[in-house]
């Protein structure tokens, strides 16, 4: 899990293209959603336990807003108050000169109001940060309970990335932008109106001036973003093509050595960088470039702001202090704009990350369960007329009847696609029968809770499954609250015991995430440990020994029999060598069972089993004498 969560973080855009900064979004591509207005209506419900804590947010927002907008203003004051000082002392109109103290009070005012401003900006964003997180706690909390309540059809039919995207990913994208741009957003907002505000009270020819080079700027973002887009689509392109060149090369390294195929490979891959950087720097200086011309528009209005202002000043229609203040207003104004943008790219990215959550959390669940459950089962499995298939229209199982009694063992063969796996599918309930029942000692197992159905059974399949942890940890996972001495008594009837010992650490031994630190038999065994620790009424073996070396296969089949032993069992099986003591084989092909009885009564009908069992015999026969010439 953590590779194909690693692969997906690898494969999304760099952050700074996300445009966490004021000018990162512009111009990149946005996914935008179905249903805009529908999917915030939903995400905003999530928001609204915390309601009292956003207003606390905004009000928060509008006092540090407020508190740094007029700061302009009130340094202003002290500007032309010095200003007119100087001016007195050298016109010798007044012998007062500078006054310091009204200065030194308008400076002290102004440090306060900024202290303010900070500590309000520090309360919103803390606020904003719990109210966030839990947020995104409650939706990932959902998402999680609804993993849970999904058929297993759901992840048959959908890649473990996709899933993965929309548990990591997306909901990523929503904590984001709640914690920084939610803040932000009411901020800029804020700053935009008040900035307007002052700038009005001052002079409404010079708002004028700075508000005429809006457009200019607003037509010079628009037309930079969308040639730029085109840009960002080619580079996301080129980036995915990339990841997917190096994650499948790194995957299949053994295989590219040892075909002399580096050469190949490194040239494919010059072909697919030089494609990223051919997007990448026509991407990254389209983007880069606004800033400049940005600041240029603004300087042409700094300019007419200077020109005009001073003309006013000479004029006595205002005060050179309000001049000053104005400048800073002109600086502050274009900023709040350009984040205003960016946000709106965001938020359509958060909200398209939203509406494939909320498509997740909207999936069909399993049917509701009955509450019924076995106290003791013994393992009578009954299979009474029963009727699957995947899609509707193209049939698998059409009408299977079988008995299995307690202890038997029951062994299933077949080609690839006859239904094998389909049949403890539907044993453990991953699906449901379309007509028909399977009943578990008499009960029909639809009136039983899945989970207690699933406690009857155990498994030990061809693909080990191991999580990074312990041994001991792995194999207590058979069953919960398991004593010490119950792991080792488990890992000494699955012949996993003597390995363990010769550990470092014994069961407290790490198993990494990828169990590279353990040969296949061993990992096996210790899945048969959990399967015996579980002490299952039910045993199902899914070619448990077809990837071992033949030595580890005896070990594996001593211990496998000892776990079959007072057991319903279900073997799923393509060396028919394993099964020649089953209770019942069943031959099956298309989802039918052509054949079935036991190993002596299927070779003496000479039927498709008996074909494929000397198939099997007379390939390895041939092995075996070709492995003597070539010696």
């Amino acid at each position: 899990m953590s590779a194909e969560r690693t692969a997906i973080r690898q494969s999304a855009p760099p952050q700074s293209m996300f445009g966490r900064g004021p000018m990162g979004a512009v111009g990149m591509p946005v996914q935008k959603a179905k249903d805009f207005k529908g999917t915030l209506r939903r995400l905003s419900r999530y928001l609204q336990p915390h309601k009292p804590g956003l207003i606390v947010v905004i009000v928060a927002g509008v006092v540090a807003t407020l508190f740094s907008v007029v700061g302009p203003k009130i340094l202003g004051m002290a500007t032309t108050k010095i200003f007119e000082g100087y001016l007195a002392r050298v016109l010798r109109t007044s012998n007062a000169g500078i006054d310091f103290a009204y200065v030194g009070s308008i400076l002290s005012m102004l440090i306060g109001l900024y202290v303010v401003s900070a500590t309000f900006q520090y309360l919103q964003q803390y606020l904003m940060s719990g109210i966030a997180q839990r947020t995104v706690y409650a939706i990932r909390r959902d998402v999680e309970a609804k993993f849970g309540r999904l058929p297993l059809k759901f992840f048959d039919s959908r890649t473990h990335g996709e899933i993965l995207s929309r548990a990591v990913n997306d909901l990523d994208n929503i904590s984001s932008t709640l914690q920084q741009n939610l803040t932000q957003l009411i901020t800029s907002v804020l700053t935009v109106l008040g900035i307007i505000i002052m700038m009005l009270t001052i002079s409404w020819v010079l708002t004028i001036v700075i508000v005429l080079t809006l457009p200019l700027s607003v037509a010079i973002v628009a037309t930079i973003a969308k040639r730029a887009q085109g840009f960002f689509v080619r580079q996301q392109k080129a980036l995915g093509q990339i990841n997917g060149h190096v994650a499948e090369m790194y995957a299949g390294h053994a295989v590219v050595t040892a075909f002399g195929h580096e050469t190949r490979a490194v040239a494919t891959f010059n072909d697919l960088n030089e494609a990223y950087y051919e997007g990448a720097w026509r991407a990254q200086f389209a983007t880069g470039i606004m800033f400049p011309i940005m600041m240029f528009v603004g300087n042409l209005g700094f300019v007419a702001v200077a020109v005009i202002g001073g003309v006013l000043v000479t004029r006595r229609a205002i005060a050179i202090g309000d001049v000053q203040a104005f400048i800073q207003y002109s600086r502050q104004f274009s900023m709040p704009i350009t984040q205003l943008s960016s946000i709106a790219n965001t938020i359509q990215l958060t909200v398209a990350s939203a509406e494939r959550v909320f498509e997740l959390l909207d999936e069909p669940e399993e049917p509701v369960e009955a509450a019924g459950a076995l106290a003791a089962p013994r393992g009578e499995v009954h299979f009474d007329h029963v009727k699957f298939s995947y899609t509707p229209d193209v049939p698998l199982i059409e009408d299977m009847t079988i008995e299995v009694r307690q202890g038997q063992t029951m062994a299933i063969v077949g080609p690839t696609g006859a239904g094998k796996t389909t049949l403890v599918n539907l044993l453990m309930r991953f699906y449901d029968v379309r007509g028909g029942s399977i009943r578990i000692d008499g009960v029909d197992i639809r009136e039983l809770t899945r989970g207690s159905l699933r406690r009857m059974f155990g498994m030990v399949l061809q693909d080990t499954w191991l999580f990074a942890g312990t041994i001991r940890d792995n194999i207590a996972y058979g069953r919960d609250g398991a004593s010490e001495d119950a792991i080792v008594e488990a890992a000494k009837a699955a012949q996993a015991d003597h390995f363990i010992r010769t550990l470092p650490d014994n069961y407290a031994t790490a198993i990494n995430e990828e169990a590279t630190n353990l040969s296949q038999g061993q990992k096996q065994l210790l899945t048969i440990a959990r399967a015996f620790l579980a002490d299952p009424a039910i045993l199902i073996l899914d070619e448990a020994t077809s990837s071992v070396d033949t030595r580890t296969e005896v070990l594996i089949q001593g211990a496998m029999a000892r776990l079959m032993r007072g057991r319903t069992t279900f073997v799923i099986a393509h060396r028919l060598s394993t099964i020649r003591n089953a209770d019942l084989i069943l031959m099956m092909e298309h989802g039918r069972i052509v054949e079935k009885g036991t190993h002596q009564e299927l070779l003496a009908a000479h039927g498709r089993y008996a074909d494929l069992y000397h198939s099997q015999f007379a390939g390895r026969v041939l092995q075996e004498v070709e492995e003597t010439l070539s010696s």
